[in-house]
């Protein structure tokens, strides 16, 4: 045996063998056991929503764990992920959740709606389809959703420029229509924006809860996105609630 690895047993009171349990370094090993990590101070419920292949879970998947997958299945009703990060002095648990884009799966994620604190709306820059679907999605918000969750439009494949139909205009314009939603392009694939898009949407929830941290103390790394512009009246009707 190697002896670097011979761990020496230490001799009973009597001179006998000693038990391998008494040694002295498997001691100082439980000595030095990790502490628990500090738990959470707020648990969120992030939902992703959109048609069928705008990339969902492609930014998803950036978020949590960095990765991008060129051929993505297609959700089959919801599918989550958990990710922790810190803002304004406070370490946040989020529970993300991708539902699938195909209408008959409706019934199954609108039960998801309900207790988000921000939902994610996404389109495809390269798919006008996808655009023209926005209107239906922002119904189902305004059918499930709190009126306190905070909304977010993404144009995402941002990488596809050179295939663009859908103009950064026009997503302002449709998110400058809806109450208290931001705008922002990125792309999941060359991971542009990603984490931002995530990370201000935690941001402006966090704004809303008692936090006691002054705003001058907020993270350097969360991007301030794109103001919102002055609406159009040929656009969808604002943002309405169900009574």
């Amino acid at each position: 045996m190697d002896p670097r690895y011979d761990i020496p047993r230490r001799a009973a009171g009597g001179g006998g063998g000693g038990s391998a349990n008494s040694s002295p370094a498997l001691g100082a090993q439980s000595r030095r056991r990790k502490m628990p990590p500090r738990p959470a101070d707020f648990k969120l419920q992030i939902i992703i929503i959109g048609s069928r292949g705008v990339g969902k879970t492609s930014l998803m998947e950036r978020f949590t764990d960095d990765t991008f997958c060129e051929a993505c299945k297609s959700t089959v009703g919801v599918d989550f992920k958990i990710k922790t990060v810190e803002l304004r002095g406070k370490k946040i648990r989020l529970q993300i959740w991708d539902t699938a884009g195909q209408e008959r799966f409706n019934s199954i994620t609108s039960a998801y709606y309900r207790g988000a604190k921000g939902i994610v709306l996404v389109y495809d820059i390269t798919k006008q389809e996808t655009f023209e679907d926005l209107p239906k999605w922002m119904k189902m918000i305004d059918k499930y959703a709190s009126e306190e969750a905070e909304l977010l439009l993404v144009g995402n494949k941002l990488d596809c420029e050179t295939d663009r139909i859908i103009s950064r205009q026009q997503g302002e314009r449709f998110a400058s229509r809806v109450s208290g939603m931001r705008f922002c392009e990125a792309s999941a694939k060359d991971n542009f924006n990603v984490d931002e898009i995530f990370l201000k949407l935690v941001d402006d929830i966090l704004s809303k809860m008692p936090l006691e941290v002054p705003n001058k103390e907020l993270s350097n790394s969360v991007l301030s996105l794109q103001p919102e512009p002055e609406v159009p009246p040929e656009l969808p009707p604002p943002r309405m609630r169900c009574c």
